[in-house]
């Protein structure tokens, strides 16, 4: 029998080791699940939202052990897992509010006998392949939507965040969501792959971009809906009539928080050139602030690396910037002691001849670059084939919006960053993916339309 180990990244500790899918374990639980769809669909809508009123109960009351599991598997600060959760609440009131009026049959014309309708079905089977670094919020962006709409859902959590992942299933099998309409997968790349072979109806990953493109080739040649959250080399310009200090406490906090480990992590500063020295100052300071430590202790801001390969990038993106001109001002290196460590580290003097500047980094790690003015930044702003999130800070807002009307980026922000509504679509440009999740388009991205042409006889 093939075993899934769990490790704690902060100390190595083996938390669990769990039973793991192989390829006929993943084929009979997409057999179960396309039987048991039809009965899902077919039931009322108030019955669906019934079970994820039921299951929004059980995350609120069980919070506090969710995120103490979160943070074992994860290495995510206690403090940021209950957060996730507590944000968790809103989203699904969000979906539970909108999912009626959004997926209502809509009458389009109706004029001299002839009746046209637009009618909302589900997709079917649909197969998430999810992520690590936010695993509620990624997971249930794809799960409530389509249990709403009327899918059943073949769920595979990373395996740096399966027993949370396993949690998910357990609320919503308590909720009232059937064994067979939403099954969790337990595995590690092999059973991915496994189940991208399966009959299913759509496909939605939220992971690197090696990955999805590795999806989008398997999935190419069989006409599945495709959607793919990928990653971002998040770019913030700050203006010369920006307020230096409260830029960089809210820029230091977009850059670092969940211990950079975030796909709309800031992980690129542009700053005008005539306040770039005392935003460097105040952005160095609030960094040399954050406490590192144990993940599980209530004042620790920078947790752990939650993939230990990760450790190896990070070192080579600041050797390669110090070897290439950087300043180096804090950090810089792993932390003592077991575990996957990594100091909050801050670079200036970069520029895009560095990895640091190009290439995703996902972790403490930052690079602040001065420039001459507004062309300057916007250009290399789009200098990416990312394009997931981009943000100015200036108290001049129409120069914000005719800035950001110029890069090429899903979502952007105008004095606040790292920042994710239910109400606005997640999508991106280039090399950060396809489709997308969230908002009214991110509910009915789990249903088909159906056109009817209705002539009175």
């Amino acid at each position: 029998m093939t075993t899934l180990a769990i490790h704690n990244p902060a100390n190595g500790e083996l938390i669990s080791q769990l039973a793991a899918d192989d390829a006929a374990s993943v084929a009979a639980k997409a057999s179960r699940a396309r039987l048991a769809q039809v009965a899902w669909a077919a039931r009322p809508l108030a019955q669906r939202k019934a079970c994820i009123e039921r299951f929004r109960e059980g995350v609120l009351r069980d919070l506090e052990p969710l995120a103490v599991t979160m943070t074992r598997e994860t290495g995510k600060p206690i403090r940021m897992s209950r957060n996730e959760l507590n944000g968790l609440l809103p989203r699904l009131d969000f979906f539970l509010g909108m999912v009626e009026a959004v997926t209502a049959t809509e009458t389009v014309f109706d004029e001299a006998g002839m009746n046209e309708r637009i009618q909302h079905l589900p997709l079917g089977v649909v197969a998430n392949i999810s992520a690590w670094n936010y695993p509620w919020f990624v997971g249930c962006n794809v799960i409530v939507p389509a249990l709403l709409t009327g899918n059943a859902v073949l769920y595979k959590p990373s395996e740096f965040a399966t027993l949370t992942g396993l949690e998910i299933a357990r609320l919503l099998h308590e909720a009232g969501v059937p064994e067979d309409v939403f099954i969790a997968l337990v595995g590690e790349s092999a059973v991915g792959a496994a189940l991208l072979e399966q009959r299913i109806d759509g496909l939605f990953f939220t992971g690197s971009h090696a990955t999805g493109a590795r999806i989008a080739q398997a999935l190419s040649g069989r006409l599945v809906k495709v959607q793919l959250e990928l990653g971002g080399k998040d770019p913030t310009y700050v203006c010369d009539d920006a307020d230096p200090r409260a830029a960089a406490e809210s820029l230091a906090d977009g850059a670092m928080y969940n211990t950079g480990q975030s796909c709309c992590s800031v992980e690129r500063i542009y700053v005008h050139e005539k306040i770039h020295d005392s935003f460097l100052a105040a952005f160095v300071d609030i960094v040399r602030g954050f406490k590192a430590g144990d993940p599980m202790s209530e004042d620790t801001y920078i947790g752990a690396i939650t993939r230990a390969p990760q450790l190896d990038l990070l070192d080579a993106q600041v050797a390669d910037a110090v070897a290439k001109g950087a300043t180096l001002h804090t950090g810089g290196a792993r932390l003592p002691g077991p575990g996957n460590g990594y100091a909050a580290t801050v670079l200036s003097n970069v520029d895009h001849r560095m990895l640091l500047m190009k290439e995703e980094s996902f972790g403490p790690v930052i690079g602040i670059q001065k420039v001459a003015g507004d062309d300057e930044a916007v250009r290399l702003m789009n200098d990416t084939r990312y394009g997931l999130t981009a943000g100015v800070y200036t108290p001049d807002r129409e120069r914000a919006q005719a800035l950001l009307a110029q890069v090429n980026a899903g979502s952007v922000y105008c004095n606040c960053c790292d920042r994710v509504s239910p109400r606005l679509p997640w999508s991106g440009y280039g090399d950060s993916g396809v489709g997308l999740t969230l908002s009214t388009y991110g509910i009915q991205a789990f249903t088909r339309p159906k056109a009817w042409h209705l002539r009175r006889p």
